[in-house]
């Protein structure tokens, strides 16, 4: 039977662990005062040895995107904290937030250290009303105590943290997106190169890393890397705090080694499934990656096991759903959100997701064709890789995934005019999907709107708001 460990989430049954006298009463600050008597090159490196991965998504190793910075700047350089968790089914960094923000304070100041920072931003999602207050309460009594500002720790050293807010956009948590928003410009990712460690936030050498990734530097500064290793596989070391929610009796915050296996999170720390229903099908990382069937329950939950099984880790955001869930309607939901979010910058993503959308719901509402499952599959093909940024892969991966793995069900919304699984109304109850009209042979045509064709492919759809 698989166990919690306490590593990241030692203090969340501290009544005072939010504030800095309860933070220091368990051993807090005795990291970044370990790491101003370290060269900067020491801390890097056991960070690298340590084998800490992004936890944001991407999994890149932490200690090697830290070396990228300059040895020797000659210009500001920058720190920034991703708090910006938007990904549907996440909420492990708002944990941290809210219940040990000095944590995340200190992993920036030892980050801020090793890669010659003088500055660091923390980049909070709007919504984030309560985290963003205890956050700032922080901060202010970090530099209240000394350990912020000109002198740090009575050192000498120059170290600044400030707290942005940002306007409730999900393309702001593509690091390069946020950092056209913390400037004051709309957050839209940017071409790369130059990456941010050549050319970030103000044109100068920065580093992005995500809230549960900073909160993993402390321990392993303090405790050294071969401590950090004893939990999870080779490639994949250390804890992950896993986010689980769906159809299972106990959905909350985990905090498991890497290598998990997802039969006994689900089991046996979320108590299995409600009712006891099986497990039709599930996804490892948030809505942004390819869905797994239930028979693939017993993967490990570390980068490559999952890899190997045609998903990702993601931001561990697991989400758990029984047999009587509809596939085509779980893709339609999420594409959605996708569709809503995508900031229109490229082609790809814009037009994809809102032409997913429309056939999406063609297919839901009983009114598909066996074709707009291959057209579906089609569309997703055309979208990946092909965007500025992660989002357009993100809503390419669920429908897809749904595709390969319940084809079946797929075509039984087409044969049986209508979802099978609801009362969705059938196709002569709806009312039609959009401004564009569908023709007698099922397909969408876009509006007539007295513009040659050359201008309605400009103008029509989505694409005008770009």
């Amino acid at each position: 039977m698989v166990e919690e460990v306490k590593v990241l989430t030692q203090r969340f049954d501290q009544d005072d662990a939010y504030t800095l006298d309860g933070y220091e009463r368990t051993g807090g600050y005795q990291a970044v005062r370990k790491a101003l008597e370290m060269h900067p090159s020491d801390i890097i490196n056991v960070v690298k040895e340590s084998g800490l991965r992004g936890r944001g998504g991407a999994g890149f190793p932490t200690g090697v995107k830290w070396s990228f910075m300059p040895q020797e700047p000659t210009q500001p350089s920058y720190y920034i904290c991703n708090a910006d968790e938007s990904e549907p089914g996440t909420y492990k960094d708002r944990w941290l937030l809210e219940r040990d923000p000095h944590l995340l304070l200190e992993g920036l100041m030892i980050g801020c250290l090793a890669m010659r920072s003088e500055h660091s931003f923390i980049y909070i999602r709007g919504e984030y009303e309560w985290p963003a207050r205890r956050l700032s309460d922080a901060i202010v009594e970090a530099y209240e105590r000394g350990y912020l500002g000109d002198d740090v720790f009575g050192t000498g050293r120059r170290l600044h943290m400030s707290l942005h807010r940002g306007a409730g956009a999900y393309i702001a948590g593509e690091e390069s997106a946020l950092l056209n928003s913390l400037e004051g410009r709309r957050a839209q990712p940017r071409l790369r190169p130059p990456f941010p460690a050549q050319s970030g936030l103000y044109a100068s050498p920065t580093t992005v890393n995500n809230v549960e990734t900073i909160c993993s530097v402390p321990g392993i500064v303090s405790n050294g890397a071969e401590w950090w290793r004893q939990w999870g596989t080779e490639d994949s070391s250390g804890t992950k705090l896993v986010c689980v929610s769906g159809h299972v009796k106990r959905p909350m915050n985990f905090e498991v080694p890497m290598g998990t296996p997802i039969r006994a999170i689900v089991e046996d720390l979320c108590g299995g499934m409600i009712d006891d229903r099986p497990v039709k099908f599930f996804v490892p990382g948030g809505s942004s990656v390819p869905m797994l069937p239930g028979d693939a329950l017993d993967v490990g939950l570390d980068f490559e096991s999952l890899q190997e099984a045609g998903t990702m880790l993601g931001t561990a955001a697991l989400m758990v759903f029984d047999d009587r869930t509809c596939t085509v309607d779980a893709v339609l939901n999420w594409n959605q959100f996708y569709e809503h979010e995508s900031c229109g910058k490229c082609t790809p993503c814009r037009e994809g997701t809102f032409w997913l959308t429309q056939v999406l719901t063609r297919l839901e509402t009983g009114r598909g064709r066996m074709a707009d499952i291959d057209i579906v599959d089609h569309v997703c093909t055309q979208m990946w890789g092909r965007s500025f940024c992660a989002l357009g892969d993100g809503a390419a991966q669920p429908p897809q995934s749904a595709i390969k793995y319940f084809r079946d069900e797929w075509e039984a919304h087409v044969e049986q005019r209508g979802c099978p699984f609801d009362a969705t109304p059938r196709a002569e109850e709806v009312e039609p999907l959009h401004p564009h009209r569908e023709s007698e042979e099922g397909t969408i045509e876009p509006p007539r709107t007295g513009l040659p064709l050359a201008a309605q492919a400009t103008t029509g759809g989505k694409g005008s708001r770009a």
